[in-house]
């Protein structure tokens, strides 16, 4: 039996049928309306008490709002997904031009075919649910399952921050769960016999990948003005793998930086590719007959054919650089944490 409280509160009540429940085991439920007007049901609270303490906090909550506060949240809430996704994407301006590609890639992808049209404040934990299995479904790749729901995630934790959600709509959900291949990481051997057969820009970009950890793009835009010491190079930008362009590193804001050691081989590797190829007028040194600087394509045709020269058959790739990298740190008794921000990864907590 429910329990009125003042207007506008709320309920607390119970529903199981035991005739007296004040007494009997079960927990209490509360039901109320939200900031925008939705009807929400909570429950678990083994007390009364507990159950009206809640229902005040609601309370106390929403008459503390400013007006104008609560309909921003309102109007918010009866947002199209499809709609609140645009503006929270071009809010992220801390995305380099890939990441951003990226997440057009799953929302045009996977995530707006299933959830555009669908009201921001209409969105549960089923829903969330939903999407998943039609995924599993639909036999889409466990990666891009993990990213989609990752990319979802964050644009409705977006929307609960600014309050047109209320509720956690993650809570109790099992998510996508990939399990990354085991990686193959090279052997000195196999990098020297690389380097033997590559050009002179594929050597140098090996020697930043498999020395000082660079991502693809940060090796494209090598630079001899970015050793900033005999021992450590700074690493400010990448070159974008598909445009050619210049881009902000991963995770910093623009302007950022991170400075990593420079091997000695590193450093021979630069020096040496300066004096025989020359370097920019801004310093950058790889660079194409028909563009100032390397893209992925042009990392993949020498990668394959310097590959074959060597005769090496196992299933290496340039990425694959960056794994030896960090073993070789790691087995010299390197902390995890140095080598994860030398290379820009997150550690976990």
């Amino acid at each position: 039996m429910a329990t009125k409280l003042i207007r506008g509160m709320g309920s607390s009540f119970k529903t199981c049928s035991c005739t007296r429940q004040g007494r009997c085991a079960h927990p209490y439920a509360i039901r109320y309306r939200d900031a925008s007007g939705r009807q929400r049901e909570e429950t678990g609270y083994s007390t009364q008490q507990g159950a009206l303490d809640r229902l005040t906090e609601i309370y106390n909550e929403k008459r503390n709002t400013p007006r104008q506060q609560a309909e921003l949240k309102r109007e918010l809430g009866k947002q199209r997904f499809g709609e609140y996704a645009s503006a929270w994407l071009a809010r992220q301006r801390h995305y380099t031009a890939g990441s951003t590609r990226t997440v057009n890639t799953l929302l045009q992808g996977q995530i707006l075919p299933a959830l555009e049209s669908r009201r921001i404040n209409t969105f549960t934990s089923t829903v969330v649910e939903d999407f998943i299995m039609s995924m599993e479904e639909g036999d889409v790749g466990l990666a891009t399952q993990q990213n989609a729901f990752d990319t979802l995630k964050k644009i409705l934790l977006d929307a609960r921050r600014k309050g047109a959600i209320s509720e956690d709509l993650f809570e109790g959900v099992v998510p996508p769960e990939y399990i990354p291949r085991q990686v193959t990481i090279p052997t000195l051997d196999e990098i020297h016999a690389l380097k033997d057969v590559a050009s002179d820009a594929l050597r140098l970009l090996i020697d930043l990948m498999s020395g000082c950890g660079h991502h693809n793009g940060e090796g494209y835009a090598a630079n001899i003005n970015r050793m900033v010491a005999d021992d450590v190079y700074r690493i400010t930008e990448q070159i974008d793998g598909l445009s050619r362009a210049k881009a902000q590193l991963k995770h910093r804001k623009p302007g950022e930086f991170r400075e990593v050691p420079m091997p000695a081989t590193v450093r021979e590797s630069l020096l040496m590719y300066e004096a025989k190829h020359g370097a920019d007028p801004d310093g950058y040194l790889l660079r194409t007959q028909r563009s100032p600087f390397w893209a992925h394509t042009t990392l993949q045709y020498q990668w394959d054919a310097a590959r074959k020269r060597a005769g090496i058959t196992r299933k290496l790739n340039p990425y694959s650089l960056r794994h030896y990298f960090a073993s070789n740190c790691l087995s010299k008794g390197i902390p995890i944490t140095d080598v994860a921000e030398w290379m820009a990864t997150r550690t976990s907590a």
